[in-house]
């Protein structure tokens, strides 16, 4: 089994981080080596081709590529005491790849440039806390009301049990209390807004809900709705219609009232603020792909990433102790900052082969499904596996797999994990090899156009799919329907 040198193992990390965290990383490294220094890119600067020329010999790359690097050749690299270091600096013969494309600013300073506006506002967490402030509560219960906010997740619900709460509070926050207490101070903030805030599940919550709408606008629709809730709610879940019915008295067109009036409440209160109260995230792409007029056209997102150089203060430190008898002191000085310029070199050259391999590997992944990124449709897509695009461009599975599994394209289509684009084959009945992507978009079809009173069960859909030329088992329906996050037929069922 081959052994993986630092470099190796430098490079496969970084080719996991995707674009959005490498910044931060290549910060936590130039402030744990002195000898490595990034300059911030100027869009505007007339310094960007110069920066290019001044980037460490992208030739060197080959020295840690994984495929090819064996390990006494690491040795040798690492040991080799008398390179040049302002030729190093200045090399440029990588000619026969696009720098632009890897450059920290891959765009020219015509291009429009758009920001992406944030909203400010207070956080979910915080708006309640602020509503918490505005009841009249003692110190007491202020701080259990603080203590139960701070276990409410995201979506709106209480993730510790009122029993644990008590226990929390008397351990880590001093405060002898009570179940009764708790309870209370629970009630005041379930009548928060968003409405159904802090319940302890799905039941709780729509119950809340539900009784808060029926105070200020009472109806039959309303309260046969907190009826269902309140102790049909497992029936009301898996969908069995016909037993409510029954055990209620009531017709289908009462039913259906009620249930309407159940899906107009909200699952995930935490998830109804606007905007304005919630912290904004971005996927922030790696790749993009463009069409002009049927060309293809890739480009590397590395517009946040600083650009490296070796610092000249270590380099002339480096020849001033290369020449001449040294003492003890001295050799050690030297032994410690080659230490730091090699480390330097060779994490600049990691970054270099992590742009190379990136761009690479996605443009293989483009020339390979380019029927797909030239007019989006899914049945486009190729079968592909890792191994494909391995062999396309000379390098291991592992070294595709994770530049697939962490990294975004943004297309004209829309912005997707480059893992989307890999699928297994299957042979139809003509004997054609299909993408399960394929199979999928049809399975998909079938069910969104399928009559949601008798919705298809995976059997009958396995039959309409076999008509279509697809051979596909009622498993692996059921399979690629969970894929494709659509329910059981019977919780597709409709009034």
């Amino acid at each position: 089994m081959q052994k993986l040198s630092p470099q190796q193992i430098l490079l496969m990390k970084l080719l996991q981080i995707p674009t959005v965290g490498l910044e931060q990383r290549i910060k936590q490294e130039v402030e744990d080596n002195p000898a490595l220094e990034m300059e911030t890119p100027d869009v505007n600067s007339e310094q960007q081709e110069q920066t290019a020329d001044s980037d460490l010999d992208v030739d060197t790359r080959d020295n840690i590529n994984d495929d090819t690097l064996g390990e006494s050749d690491v040795e040798d690299y690492a040991k080799e005491d008398d390179y040049d270091l302002e030729e190093y600096m200045n090399s440029d013969d990588y000619e026969d790849f696009p720098d632009y494309k890897t450059m920290v600013n891959n765009r020219s300073e015509d291009d429009e440039q758009r920001d992406i506006p944030f909203v400010s506002g207070v956080s979910f967490h915080d708006y309640l806390k602020q509503q918490l402030g505005l009841r009249n509560l003692d110190e007491k219960k202020y701080n259990i009301g603080l203590y139960i906010i701070g276990n409410i997740d995201d979506s709106g619900y209480l993730q510790r049990s009122v029993e644990s709460i008590v226990d929390d509070l008397a351990f880590m926050q001093n405060i002898d209390t009570t179940k009764e207490e708790v309870e209370e101070v629970l009630k005041i903030i379930q009548d928060f807004e968003p409405l159904g805030v802090g319940a302890r599940d799905l039941r709780e919550s729509l119950l809340i809900q539900m009784r808060k709408k029926y105070e200020e606008n009472p109806s039959p629709e309303k309260e046969l709705a907190l009826k269902i809730l309140d102790k049909y709610f497992n029936e009301f879940t898996k969908k069995h219609y016909s037993k409510i019915i029954k055990r209620l008295d009531i017709t289908e067109d009462d039913l259906k009232k009620a249930v309407d009036e159940i899906l107009k409440l909200n699952p995930k209160p935490g998830n109804s603020l606007s905007e304005t109260t919630k912290t904004n995230q971005y996927i922030i792409p790696d790749f993009t792909i463009t069409n002009n007029d049927g060309e293809l056209e890739l480009s590397l997102n590395s517009w946040n990433i600083p650009d490296l150089h070796v610092s000249k203060t270590y380099a002339e430190m480096l020849n001033n102790l290369k020449s001449g008898k040294k003492n003890k002191k001295q050799r050690e000085a030297m032994s410690f900052i080659k230490q730091k310029v090699d480390s330097a070199k060779w994490f600049i050259d990691a970054i270099k082969q992590r742009q190379h391999t990136l761009y690479d590997t996605m443009k293989a992944i483009m020339d390979y499904q380019k029927e797909y990124f030239l007019t989006g449709d899914e049945a486009k897509l190729k079968p592909m596996i890792l191994k494909d695009i391995a062999e396309k461009i000379g390098m291991d599975i592992s070294t595709v797999s994770r530049v697939a599994n962490s990294k975004y394209v943004q297309t004209d289509f829309g912005t997707f994990l480059l893992k989307k684009f890999f699928s297994e084959s299957m042979t139809n009945r003509d004997g054609e090899e299909v993408s399960t992507h394929e199979i999928k978009k049809h399975l998909k079809d079938i069910i969104e156009n399928e009559d949601k009173k008798k919705p298809y069960t995976d059997e009958k859909l396995a039959e309409l799919l076999k008509e279509k030329g697809y051979n596909i088992a009622r498993r692996t329906i059921a399979k690629y329907r969970e894929q494709l996050g659509i329910p059981v037929a019977r919780l597709r069922k409709e009034l």
